[in-house]
């Protein structure tokens, strides 16, 4: 329900704040830190969308009180380990894989990061997620949040993603009908420049309301 939703929200806001005390208290966990964030992160999905907020507040603290990276260096290396590791963790459990890619984006939106890893890490992240409704779901968000920005940096691997979403809505004979529906929204998304008219949005929300 929408109160549970909040007050997890809230409760996730709350941890970023107890966090980032702990940080300016105890400058030396930062590498500690970073580990705690990305396993609460594959755990529940939605701390894993307050990751991004929180991890972008301590390094900016951990650059402003110490100049140091730290905390983003580790950072980094674990979601590359993470993503190294993605194939075990997707076939392991698709709750963990859909945190995993909500965590992964989430950064990538709030650091805006470009010629490192990151960059290497959310291109390719997509093309295995096809196989729930779940992990459509998650494909869909993150689109909508990210989608253009990955875009700008890679127009042809997006459009092969999008062909391969075609594909995946017009020949998977197991998609379910909501998928079906989320995959349609998300191509008209692209496809008006990424947004949606005033019609179409009264459409599908409606439908995912219905």
């Amino acid at each position: 329900c929408i109160d549970s939703k909040e007050t997890t929200t809230f409760k996730a806001q709350k941890g970023s704040k107890d966090i980032i005390k702990i940080l300016f208290e105890h400058l030396t966990v930062s590498f500690e830190l970073s580990n705690v964030i990305v396993d609460q992160s594959l755990k529940d999905q939605i701390f894993s969308r307050e990751a991004g907020r929180i991890c972008y507040t301590i390094i900016q603290a951990e650059a402003k009180q110490t100049n140091g990276n730290v905390f983003r260096r580790n950072l980094l290396n674990r979601l590359q380990q993470k993503f190294k590791a993605r194939e075990e963790t997707r076939k392991r459990s698709t709750q963990e894989w859909v945190c995993l890619v909500s965590f992964i984006c989430n950064i990538f939106d709030y650091l805006k990061v470009k010629n490192c890893l990151l960059v290497l890490i959310v291109n390719p992240l997509y093309f295995s997620l096809l196989i729930s409704l779940s992990q459509v779901d998650c494909l869909v968000l993150q689109l909508h949040r990210i989608g253009d920005q990955l875009e700008k940096m890679n127009m042809q691997l997006m459009d092969e993603l999008f062909n391969l979403l075609r594909d995946g809505f017009l020949l998977q004979e197991d998609l379910s009908s909501m998928g079906r529906l989320l995959l349609l929204e998300i191509l008209e998304f692209r496809a008006g420049g990424w947004t949606l008219s005033e019609t179409a949005q009264k459409y599908y929300y409606s439908e995912v309301t219905d």
